[in-house]
């Protein structure tokens, strides 16, 4: 299992309606979600700055690769334009590296 970090951006202002939009996540994306791989998800919010940090186990970076092919991924994405930071049609993601871990 590889755990993977990213960092992302919401405006202030749409933090909350971000918050709502993901307690009421699409089951079918769940499911998606899983079924590339992903386990142990979570999302973190700074209230000052609008910043995300995600963290996620991925069993197969590919997986996860593919995941954004998927019709259900883009109707996401593209719902959620209105509200978050996007670089084109994605969001804007960035990797983090890992510098230390205590398990």
């Amino acid at each position: 299992m590889i755990r993977q970090a990213f960092r992302m951006r919401v405006p202030v202002e749409h933090a909350a309606e971000y918050k709502r939009r993901h307690d009421e996540i699409w089951p079918l994306l769940v499911d998606e979600l899983k079924a590339a791989g992903i386990s142990d998800y979570s999302i973190f919010l700074d209230e000052q700055t609008g910043d995300l940090f995600g963290m996620m186990k991925i069993e197969d970076p590919r997986k996860l690769e593919e995941l954004a092919t998927k019709d259900i991924m883009k109707q996401w994405w593209e719902m959620n334009k209105d509200i978050q930071i996007y670089e084109g049609d994605r969001p804007y993601v960035r990797p983090l590296k890992e510098v230390f871990h205590l398990p």
